[in-house]
């Protein structure tokens, strides 16, 4: 499970967006790498309508369904940072990381990320990348193991 996370999945947006657009770019750039299939994005809003993908200190992992597993055609991530924040079912969001793990290899990434942001100094510093090869370096060493 190498290299999940690549620098051409993760973006910085200065303004903000809509839940389902956050969760739309998210899916785009997963299957911009191959990752996954134009399905994704409808596991994606499928997953959203049972429970959210809210997780705490500004960050929602949206992702697919065990039920759409075919949609994945392997592990990748992507990231994307909106400055001005996202309403997430009335959470404030600035992370957006969409998922998808090959068989089990999901639980890994999560727990992962779920460690990198239980930090709020970590967040912080994450928050503070300039650019998206800053946040790329920043992300690159907890989740590409």
């Amino acid at each position: 499970m190498s290299n999940v996370l690549r620098i051409e999945s993760v973006r910085i947006h200065p303004g903000s967006t809509t839940r389902e657009e956050a969760m739309k770019e998210a899916a785009d750039l997963l299957q911009a790498t191959g990752a996954v299939t134009a399905e994704y994005f409808a596991a994606m809003q499928a997953r959203e309508e049972t429970v959210s993908t809210y997780m705490g200190n500004e960050l929602a992992i949206p992702h697919g369904t065990n039920e759409t597993k075919q949609a994945i055609l392997e592990s990748g991530l992507s990231v994307v940072r909106y400055d001005g924040g996202v309403d997430w079912g009335g959470e404030p969001v600035t992370f957006v990381i969409g998922i998808a793990g090959k068989g089990d290899e999901h639980l890994e990434i999560l727990s992962q990320i779920a460690i990198l942001f239980s930090e709020e100094d970590d967040v912080a510093r994450l928050k503070a990348a300039s650019s998206p090869e800053e946040l790329f370096e920043a992300l690159s060493g907890s989740v590409n193991a």
